[in-house]
């Protein structure tokens, strides 16, 4: 079995290709659901994070308050690492342990849909990389329609994210949606049809 990592910038239509994926059906892990999954209450990454990050990252509950997570994370690039370090491992772990109950459901293609997964632990992990990518504006206009941003607040996301060319250098197949959702799939499904070859 092959673990396909399927990624691009906020707005590329990413999730529009993973959900074609699943529909096809083949297995589809989101790595984003993964990563807020290892913050839950009884994670294994909750002591260290407490330890590095500060006992009040967590509520009276137990449950992470992750907009102050995120500001202490991303204050310096050492704290950003320091959560890398901290979450990927376990990230990774899920990851593959989903994987492996795929390959034992006789999967031959394992995708993981992930924002991050260039330049983070799990690429080593990936057999190939899928990049789905569209132009600027289209994705501006897409970030702002899903997620209620001004355009200077979409723009800032991107901006945060790495840029396409150290994706597309990463990749091996790219899925260009620059021309409806039809043709889109069609794209989808040519890279689909590669990767089941060299399955």
């Amino acid at each position: 079995m092959r673990i396909i990592g399927l990624t691009g910038r906020s707005g590329s239509g990413k999730s529009t290709v993973a959900a074609f994926y699943r529909s096809q059906g083949y297995p589809v892990a989101d790595a984003d659901q993964v990563a807020r999954q290892v913050l839950e209450p009884g994670s294994a990454c909750l002591p260290a994070l407490v330890r590095r990050f500060g006992a009040d990252i967590l509520d009276e509950q137990g449950r992470v308050r992750r907009p102050l997570l995120a500001h202490r994370a991303y204050a310096d690039p050492g704290h950003t690492r320091a959560l890398v370090e901290i979450t990927h491992p376990e990230i990774v772990r899920r990851l593959l342990a989903a994987a492996a109950a795929a390959q034992k459901e006789g999967a031959g293609l394992f995708f993981v849909d992930g924002a991050v997964i260039v330049g983070a632990p799990f690429e080593r992990c990936c057999h190939a990389i899928v990049l789905v990518t569209a132009p600027e504006e289209d994705c501006l206009r897409r970030i702002c329609a899903r997620d209620g941003l001004a355009p200077e607040e979409a723009r800032a996301r991107l901006a945060a994210q790495l840029p396409e060319e150290r994706l597309r250098a990463a990749a091996n197949e790219e899925i260009r949606n620059d021309s409806g959702e039809a043709v889109l799939l069609l794209r989808a499904a040519a890279v689909l049809e590669h990767l089941k070859g060299g399955a």
